[in-house]
């Protein structure tokens, strides 16, 4: 097994897992977040934005997309490579579904979540918008990281067939 394929195989994973979690809060957690009173709702997206700040977390929140970024030039250097392209594509598809939304939509949105006075009428309607703009991004990255590790498997499948 080459060095790659391992890479690869991480990636893959991370992005499965990513997905997973991601997943989770589309379909069950921010509806279970709804259904609470505005505040004690902010109280609990507060606080679970401060503890996902783990290692567990984030070595593969932000381990993936290392990974990824490592594979794309691997596979931009054997390009012409069965799989090669379909490992570029997961890389990049990885790394702007995953990790360039969380940082651009969801991140400022728990930000001003974190600013907000939770027993306010602000705060109340900050947490009205909230569930629909943080949950509606956190769909896209829930898509996303799932394609790229649907791309990286098949890319490992063209990489090992043989010829």
């Amino acid at each position: 097994m080459s060095i790659l394929m391992i890479l690869e195989i991480a990636a893959a994973a991370g992005a499965g897992l990513t997905a997973g979690i991601f997943y989770a809060f589309s379909t069950f957690v921010m509806a279970a977040l709804a259904r609470l009173p505005a505040e004690q709702g902010i109280a609990a997206m507060n606080s679970i934005n401060v503890t996902v700040i783990n290692p567990w977390f984030m070595a593969v929140f932000m381990g993936t997309p290392v990974l990824c970024g490592i594979i794309a030039i691997l596979a931009l250097l054997r390009w012409n490579e069965p799989g090669s392209l379909l490992v570029i594509a997961a890389a990049l598809t990885y790394i702007a579904g995953s990790f360039v939304v969380t940082m651009v939509f969801n991140v400022p949105l728990n930000n001003a979540l974190a600013a907000a006075a939770p027993a306010s009428s602000e705060g109340a309607a900050l947490w009205a918008r909230y569930l629909i703009d943080w949950t509606l991004w956190n769909h896209v990255r829930t898509a996303l990281p799932l394609v790229a590790m649907v791309l990286l498997v098949t890319g490992l499948i063209a990489q090992n067939r043989p010829s």
